[in-house]
């Protein structure tokens, strides 16, 4: 498991389970500008596309628009359209957030 502790309760966690092929990637407080470097470090050492993601916002409580380009950013190294993606949401300006722009139809987001 790799970790980034940011301070204010925010930190992004990477742990890779090579025998399910997944990678999980937990993500709590804010996802904004500010956490790209991070955020992409979380998954630049992965196998990338063939993997299956699961992108772990349950902790997560602001998303801004830079944070949805990351996204599209991510879902590239992971394969584009055949991308392996499953998003977790609790909070609910989060989930509307996501819905708003559309990304039902690029992710999983049960």
């Amino acid at each position: 498991m790799r970790s980034a502790f940011l301070g204010d309760g925010m930190s992004i966690d990477t742990t890779e389970m090579a025998e399910r092929n997944e990678v999980v990637i937990r993500v709590s407080g804010r996802l904004d500008f500010s956490r790209n470097t991070e955020f992409r470090a979380a998954y630049e050492g992965t196998a990338g596309e063939g993997t299956h993601y699961v992108l772990d916002l349950t902790g997560a409580q602001y998303l801004d628009s830079s944070a949805l380009g990351m996204l599209l950013v991510f879902r590239n190294f992971a394969g584009g359209d055949s991308a392996d993606i499953e998003i977790r949401v609790k909070d609910p300006n989060v989930r509307r957030i996501l819905e708003i722009a559309n990304f039902q139809e690029l992710f999983q987001i049960p």
